[in-house]
């Protein structure tokens, strides 16, 4: 069994979130979109409105920010990672959850991608 959860407004075909079995809410890579629309900025900027769209997605589900388990964070360019640690360490609560952070292609131009696994409570 599994239930869509919204937040934020996705630009495919995809849900923002699903929640599976009541227990794990499963987040879809979230970017730097407003509306459904891309909005650039510096990598800082980006990753602000990344994390304000996964929580946005989160607190929908009925968790927090201290219910995520598990972020995957994709980076066009592996060099931000210094610049996206400060902000993603300073958004989320201690102890913060697992992380895997990779360098790839992202689609529209986009400089930082996040999903993320929440512990429903």
């Amino acid at each position: 069994m599994k239930n869509p959860v919204f937040g934020s407004t996705p630009s495919g075909a995809y849900s923002p979130g699903i929640i599976a079995e009541g227990r794990f809410l499963y987040v879809s890579g979230q970017g730097p979109l407003r509306n459904g629309l891309v909005v650039r900025g510096s990598i800082e900027e980006e990753v602000a409105l990344t994390l304000e769209n996964l929580a946005a997605v989160v607190r929908t589900a009925g968790a927090s920010l201290a219910d995520i388990i598990q972020c995957c964070v994709f980076l066009a360019d592996i060099a931000d990672f210094a610049a996206m640690d400060a902000v993603y360490g300073a958004f989320l609560p201690d102890p913060k959850p697992a992380r895997t952070t990779v360098g790839v292609a992202l689609a529209d131009g986009i400089k930082v991608e996040i999903d993320g696994v929440v512990v429903m409570p």
